[in-house]
């Protein structure tokens, strides 16, 4: 049997608008130029004045400094509908700045960072391998094998996928011995290590190519040969009675060891891997005064094309509109829309991420000043989203992704949230205070009888923290230091 329903819904969209906003706010100043110049590709009608030549400075005045500055009241609603008015006034759209440009410090900030030319690990091999009197038969399997290591320089594939490869892709029939013999010119290459299948492979190629005659090195290659498992659970009193050495030898031993590179494909490609962090955010302490400021990169200089707004003027004049004609109008104003609706991301994005910051640093005014982490507040993402009247979401964004730069460093925003711990008096405290206290404990512990969790929740209930032992143990893994027993050192 049919029936009719009356049903009344409440749906909440997201416009796109919205969604481009959402999507530029997670993005760190690093990436906006490469968004920015994506934009730009994509939509002629949106200009950056920064790459204008020969356009008269009138058209394009000042900006005004005062307006340059953080205001939290000045936040923009829902988008206005279309008008032609809006694409046809002056060209004062970069109406939004920052009080960086006004410190001075805009020279530097602009200027281009340079980057090392520097070989990648890969090419470095095939450089050495490209010296080597060969056959172009071994050439072509020192390829595939360089080829076929992973980025820390290990090769994990079998040597007999490693014939087959070489077969089915190259034509080049080999057998495994020819393999094998190849796998052992390229682990004679630099860095040591490399070609390696198992990190214990990687250690005896390193210490093979030390000294042979040095007695540390050849005891050294009896651990890693035959104690490899008791040496990394540390369990030196069991290799003192194997070995039959006092414990001054194989601290000797074990120290060699321990300068070995577990990873030699990691060693070129440092610089490479770490990832460049230009601050979003500048704080500086003007006689116990804070003042913020986002970086310059921020705030673009972009405005909606002249050419593409007298187009759309011509079109709304004309006075016959064919099929044709009707389908440009449409094509301009959609892309005046879309510019008109960048610029207006741009902007909220900035005035977002300043007031975020504002409050953040309001929060936490004590650490910004001192630089001290006994002075963080806990603060959880519910405080900040409150102040600014926002979403979480939004100031889990910002928080994410952002850094900002302080006479004490350079942070990640997310670093200055933190649970709140009671202590005896019923204050509370960050929990990072509590790492704190943890890791200068275990700094100053003696190495040779490490600090169990159960002895540092003592010294942490002493200090009037209450915490019980597996809270212990969460936050010294979050500081990523091992247990006890392996902290132990000879």
């Amino acid at each position: 049997m049919l029936k009719q329903n009356l049903q009344q819904k409440l749906l909440q969209k997201l416009s796109p608008q919205q969604i481009q906003f959402i999507k530029l706010l997670q993005v760190p100043t690093v990436s906006l130029d490469t968004r920015i110049k994506e934009e730009l590709e994509e939509n002629p009608a949106l200009e950056d004045l920064s790459l204008t030549i020969n356009e008269p400075e009138e058209q394009y005045p000042d900006r005004d400094p005062d307006e340059d500055t953080y205001n939290s009241e000045d936040e923009k609603g829902e988008m206005d509908e279309f008008n032609i008015d809006d694409y046809l006034q002056d060209d004062n759209v970069n109406d939004y700045g920052t009080r960086y440009d006004q410190n001075g410090d805009d020279e530097d900030e602009r200027k281009e960072i340079p980057i090392a030319v520097q070989s990648s690990f890969f090419e470095s091999l095939q450089a050495q391998l490209d010296l080597l009197p060969l056959s172009d038969k071994d050439f072509s399997i020192g390829k595939q094998i360089i080829g076929s290591l992973d980025d820390d320089g290990y090769l994990r594939r079998p040597i007999m996928s490693l014939t087959d490869d070489l077969a089915f892709s190259q034509n080049v029939m080999a057998d495994d011995e020819e393999v094998e013999d190849m796998l052992k010119v390229i682990q004679s290459f630099d860095p040591p290590g490399v070609g390696a299948r198992s990190l214990q492979e990687c250690l005896l190629i390193q210490l093979r190519r030390k000294d042979p005659n040095d007695l540390i090195i050849r005891k050294a290659i009896l651990v890693v040969e035959n104690y490899l498992e008791e040496f990394t659970r540390k369990h030196y009193d069991k290799l003192e009675k194997s070995l039959n050495m006092n414990s001054i030898e194989l601290r000797g031993v074990v120290n060699e060891i321990l300068k070995l590179n577990p990873k030699p494909g990691d060693s070129n490609e440092v610089s490479t891997k770490q990832m460049q962090v230009i601050p979003d955010f500048h704080i500086k302490n003007n006689d116990g005064v804070l003042i913020l400021t986002l970086n310059s990169k921020n705030a673009p200089e972009l405005k909606v094309s002249r050419s593409y707004q007298e187009m759309f003027q011509h079109y709304d004049k004309a006075s016959q509109k064919d099929k044709k004609l009707k389908e440009a109008v449409q094509f301009v104003k959609q892309k005046l829309d879309s510019a008109k609706w960048f610029i207006d991301a741009i902007k909220q994005r900035q005035q977002t991420l300043l007031k975020t910051m504002n409050a953040i640093m309001q929060y936490q005014y004590d650490f910004f000043l001192t630089g001290d982490d006994k002075n963080l507040k806990p603060m959880i993402l519910k405080d900040i989203a409150d102040r600014i009247g926002m979403d979480i979401s939004t100031v889990s964004r910002v928080a994410n992704s952002k850094y900002v730069q302080t006479e004490f460093g350079t942070f990640l925003l997310k670093s200055f949230f933190s649970e709140a711990i009671q202590t005896e008096s019923g204050e509370e405290v960050s929990n990072k205070e509590v790492k704190k206290i943890l890791e200068e404990h275990i700094g100053k512990e003696d190495k040779r009888h490490p600090l169990a969790d159960e002895k540092l929740t003592d010294i942490l209930k002493e200090a009037g923290y209450n915490i019980a032992r597996r809270t212990v143990a969460k936050y010294r893994e979050q500081m990523n230091i091992p247990v006890a027993r392996l902290r132990k050192e000879l």
